[in-house]
């Protein structure tokens, strides 16, 4: 029989007075590291199925834990997939709804509740919602987007600037925590959180030529003429034919390399472009050189990651802590590799909606098992505040993952997926929207347009052409219209009438 206890925790952290949290002592409250990198698309993690690349570590991941396979985001972009994942409440509740906005330090999130009940808490890494973080024993970020190479971040509200590779650096900084400022005393929460893959894709130099002597499959639908879809997808600029610039195409040396750092780049990039300039590529054929030169810069970012999330898991295997530490790895959103002919994120369609996200749990989770279960990234606040044993605050929108990872989904569970993008006029020219995703439709309402779009996922898996006008789907069409506003009622969502 297991022992069973609970308490009441009181705190006043800096003379203010919170609510009392209860919390559940059940054998060892669980060590929690949470790692998050951005705009890592499912299909380059191998066990997603990658035909592009092999992520060896973050594999080794899901063959100890659970992959899900429909894990979708509220909406996709950097700073307010990150505001959902502190909260557990959609954008326009914790008032972060595009990059550039503010985020509300005051309000609750997951890491105070942890903290206030006993955890010590730290995030190393991309921080991007603007305001210093709060909630934390232990911070230090990146600035904003933050650099590839050598970047200043502060820790702890002081400036530092460092020298090497960021990814390196943050996997650094985070060990470092581990092994050195983490209390024994204490179960903890690290929030692990890379830059990489985000643009401009600027590898390691021990990554440089990683690739060079392959070819990357192109997605079959690399040359699309969106004939299939309305006026959005066609007046995006987001093409890797016309949009992307020189830093992108590695045709620029980035600016903060130091001399060594330049030297190598030099060396892995020089005799391509020269040979670039020499061919006088024009059309399809300098579309393809485009997309080759991005994939491999984008797969090489991820190389490192996958490197640098390897030493954190072989560090808590030999330090005895993998036992009892629950493991997630995730991405803010997904990402176009060249699918629709894109780069970017931001669009309800499938590349940019879905995440990956695989969690082990030692003693909690099948080894291996998979769930098609629709999740999202709203449901991580409440998953990892139910793992430690608080309670999950009634005004947060997603439900606990904690009965799925066991295996036992309750009957309840949802089966459609509410998404709202809200960043336009700016770059990327993607309209605001909203939509619903079924297990085999997905309705989306470019709603500053009057534009709506209807995909039947079964039929056509990589949306290519709305069946929105067709009379036949009129009673989908319905149907999906009256989830909509069930489901824009149940979260809560104003309208939004912005030009």
């Amino acid at each position: 029989m297991r022992y069973r206890s609970y308490v009441v925790i009181g705190l006043c952290l800096a003379g203010a007075a919170f609510s009392p949290i209860e919390v559940r002592a059940e054998n060892r409250r669980p060590n929690i590291l949470f790692i998050f990198s951005d705009d890592h698309a499912a299909q380059a993690v191998g066990c997603y199925g990658s035909k592009i690349n092999q992520t060896p570590n973050l594999d080794r991941i899901a063959r100890q834990g659970m992959r899900f396979t429909n894990c979708f985001c509220t909406n996709a972009l950097c700073g307010p997939s990150r505001a959902v994942v502190m909260t557990g409440k959609y954008s326009h509740l914790n008032g972060f709804l595009k990059n550039g906005d503010v985020f509300d330090g005051s309000q609750p999130t997951m890491p105070k509740l942890l903290r206030q009940a006993g955890y010590q808490t730290a995030v190393v890494g991309k921080w991007h919602l603007e305001s210093d973080p709060v909630g934390f024993d232990y911070w230090n970020v990146l600035i904003g987007q933050g650099p590839y190479y050598n970047p200043p971040m502060i820790e702890n509200g002081k400036r530092i600037r460092h020298t090497g590779y960021t990814t390196d650096i943050i996997t650094d900084i985070t060990l470092d925590f581990l092994k050195n400022r983490r209390q024994a005393d204490k179960p903890f929460l690290v929030m692990y959180q890379h830059k990489a893959p985000h643009r401009e894709w600027q590898p390691d130099p021990r990554h440089f030529t990683l690739y060079r002597e392959m070819t990357i499959p192109e997605p079959a639908n690399l040359f699309d003429d969106y004939a299939g879809r309305g006026s959005p997808a066609r007046n995006q600029e987001m093409t890797i034919a016309r949009h992307m610039n020189e830093l992108d195409l590695k045709l620029k040396a980035p600016a903060n390399l130091n001399p060594d750092q330049l030297a190598a780049w030099q060396a892995a990039y020089k005799e391509e472009n020269d040979a670039l300039a020499g061919a006088n590529l024009q059309g399809n054929e300098l579309v393809r050189w485009k997309y080759q030169r991005y994939m491999k810069d984008y797969l090489r970012c991820i190389a490192a990651v996958n490197d640098n999330v390897g030493r954190v898991l072989d560090y808590l295997e030999e330090s005895g802590l993998a036992e009892n530490t629950i493991v997630i790895y995730s991405s803010d959103q997904g990402f176009f590799l060249g699918e629709h002919g894109w780069f970017d994120k931001r669009f309800m369609y499938e590349e940019s909606l879905r995440m990956p996200l695989m969690i082990r749990w030692p003693g909690k989770v099948k080894p291996g098992s998979v769930s098609s279960d629709f999740v999202s990234n709203l449901d991580f606040a409440e998953t990892l505040l139910e793992a430690a044993g608080v309670s999950v605050p009634a005004d947060m929108q997603g439900r606990s993952l904690v009965s799925v990872l066991e295996g036992r989904t309750p009957a309840d569970w949802r089966k459609t997926h509410y998404y709202q993008y809200y960043e336009f006029p700016a770059v990327h020219s993607v309209p605001r929207h909203y939509g619903v995703r079924t297990a085999r439709h997905k309705l989306i309402h470019f709603y500053q347009l009057g534009e709506w779009e209807l995909f039947d996922l079964e039929q056509d898996p990589h949306e290519m052409q709305s069946v929105y006008d067709d009379p036949k789907n009129a009673d989908i069409v319905r149907e999906l219209k009256t989830e909509l506003e069930r489901m824009r009622k149940q979260y809560q969502v104003p309208e939004d009438r912005a030009k």
